[in-house]
């Protein structure tokens, strides 16, 4: 079994982080995205997407997407749970990863790969003024998720779930497009300071 994966993007964040709370070890193979080894035949026969993570398992099949890779190591390694054991919490979970991905997350990159310097050979042709449009829909996903942290300790349910380990990855990357959680946010910069404060947030 191979985990291929980059440094700098969220969703292969999303899986070492993942690994890192259920403490498996997958060897790993790094990819270049500078140097567009992703965009290589070789990567591309393992996605044609051309995106990380890629997880490559011991028969040969090839397992992409951030969530469905967690998915594959949930039900391998159930405990700790990190998407419920109930059904209500697991829905509650899949909820609010879908919420942070559609709603924060998709904002983000839209600002990123429409404005940052990095993707203009990817991004053909960067439009500006979609950034621009994205950026004060990322405040108002922010104002959402704030409000929703309301007098609770993580996002979805009682428990650090893959709802969080997906806010997590979103909200800082929001470093690179220079939009920080304001400081009136104070439930989701209360959030942010405990997910990061766990050892798996360094992964």
């Amino acid at each position: 079994m191979k985990l291929y994966t980059a440094a700098f993007p969220p969703s292969p964040r999303r899986v070492r982080i993942f690994l890192a709370e259920k403490g498996i070890d997958v060897p790993r193979v790094e990819v270049d995205l500078v140097n567009m080894e992703h965009r290589g035949d070789a990567f591309t026969a393992l996605n044609p997407l051309q995106r990380v993570p890629a997880l490559e398992l011991d028969d040969g099949t090839i397992i992409t997407e951030s969530a469905a890779i967690c998915r594959y190591f949930e039900a391998l390694h159930p405990e700790p749970s990190l998407f419920g054991r109930t059904p209500e919490a697991i829905a509650l979970v899949d909820m609010w990863m879908r919420r942070v991905e559609f709603g924060l997350y998709s904002a983000i990159a839209a600002v990123f790969r429409h404005s940052h310097p990095a993707m203009k050979t990817s991004e053909v042709p960067q439009c500006a003024e979609w950034a621009e449009l994205n950026r004060p829909r990322v405040m108002e996903e922010l104002a959402f998720l704030n409000s929703a942290l309301e007098g609770r300790q993580w996002l979805a349910t009682d428990f650090y779930s893959a709802a969080d380990i997906a806010l997590l990855c979103s909200v800082d990357f929001m470093r690179p497009i220079k939009i920080a959680v304001p400081d009136a946010f104070e439930n989701l910069k209360r959030w942010h300071l405990a997910a990061s404060s766990r050892p798996s947030a360094k992964a």
